[in-house]
């Protein structure tokens, strides 16, 4: 497995190009060996993944996914945002997905961040943020209250099946939390 420990350091990245001029040469290698896979956006599985952004998170490998078996909504902490359940009211209405599983993790960023630095941020750039930062101090806790918005939600129509889960950065191992 490549990690960010195994890339040149940014000097020389710098010095060949941006990270992103290397993602795009990537995606030329990429799509020299591609063939349209035939499937539409209509997950195969109906199921759609509310996850953490975080990088040490390698959801398809870590849930034995693979290509077209389900949505995956990933944003800071994986928490239950008004974005989130539009994406989940798309991903149920239109695109047919009936269960949700929910993802956090062990030593995630958004632990013990608080509004305090939204605030610094406005102090900052002279503009107050218009979205809320959803620091937590409990992850559990967080899982607890992002099944509820889900599950309570007037916009989604299959709210039976909503797992919660943490996951272990340092073990891989997913742990189901129960519903409040």
């Amino acid at each position: 497995m490549t990690t960010s420990a195994s890339l040149p350091s940014e000097g020389a990245i710098a010095a060949e190009g941006t990270v992103t001029d290397r993602l795009v040469e990537a995606n030329g290698q990429y799509a020299s060996a591609f063939s349209d896979p035939g499937m539409d956006a209509r997950p195969v599985l109906h199921v759609a993944v509310v996850a953490c952004m975080d990088a040490r998170l390698d959801l398809h490998a870590a849930l034995g996914l693979e290509l077209g078996d389900c949505h995956t909504i990933r944003n800071a902490g994986g928490v239950v945002t008004d974005d989130v359940i539009r994406s989940l009211t798309i991903s149920q209405r239109a695109l047919g997905t009936r269960s949700v599983v929910l993802i956090h993790h062990t030593n995630c960023g958004l632990e013990g961040l608080s509004d305090d630095f939204r605030h610094d941020l406005e102090m900052e750039v002279g503009q107050r943020p218009s979205w809320a930062v959803e620091g937590f101090r409990d992850v559990d806790q967080d899982v607890r209250q992002s099944i509820q918005k889900v599950r309570t939600s007037p916009f989604l129509l299959h709210t039976g099946d909503v797992r919660g889960f943490v996951f272990d950065v340092k073990t891989g191992r997913l742990r189901e939390i129960a519903p409040a």
